[in-house]
């Protein structure tokens, strides 16, 4: 291969790394809004770390913050979504069906608050696996429930990785301020 090869393959690299840096915060958001698999997927931390790299100059920002809000938005559409179907099954299921007063009061809750539990939700990692679910279980309507799931997505996926490249940006300071 000759150097003008090597050239264009690092070129068009290059070009898709914002494509790559986004689809890989969408999928992250995705899992981290999906019912239960967020207990297992670390994407806030992954996503904050990828805001130190925006501070660095290795990704851009709007591609990791577009990514992350539009899997964000799906993550917990689907687990709204799930709720709304299969809501009646989930709830015979441990350990839902172990704790039926949680699950009245619960539901109790999103009647009065459900938006703010929805963009609350999105920030707060202790409920994270359930709310979504539950705002379906609830009877959370659609438009309502994607009012306030836009406005959390896109706030906590702006939020998260600009968290990072602020910390990322105080570091570079403090290490150049320190000599190293």
């Amino acid at each position: 291969m000759t150097a003008a090869g090597v050239g264009e393959i690092i070129a068009a690299q290059a070009a898709l790394a914002p494509l790559v840096a986004g689809l890989a915060a969408g999928l992250l958001a995705a899992a981290e809004t999906f019912v239960f698999l967020s207990l297992f997927i670390p994407a806030t931390a992954v996503l904050m770390a990828a805001g130190a790299m925006v501070a660095t100059g290795a990704f851009a920002f709007l591609p990791i913050w577009a990514g992350a809000a539009a899997g964000a938005v799906l993550g917990s559409t689907v687990s709204w979504w799930i709720g709304r179907r299969w809501g009646h099954r989930v709830l015979g299921l441990w350990p839902l069906r172990d704790r039926p007063a949680l699950v009245a009061a619960t539901r109790a809750q999103f009647a009065r608050r459900g938006g703010a539990a929805v963009l609350l939700g999105h920030f707060v990692g202790a409920v994270r696996p359930v709310v979504f679910l539950f705002a379906g279980i609830s009877g959370m309507g659609f438009w309502r429930f994607q009012l306030w799931n836009l406005a959390g997505a896109v706030i906590w996926a702006f939020v998260i990785p600009k968290t990072g490249e602020i910390g990322g940006d105080f570091i570079g300071w403090l290490r150049l301020a320190l000599g190293f």
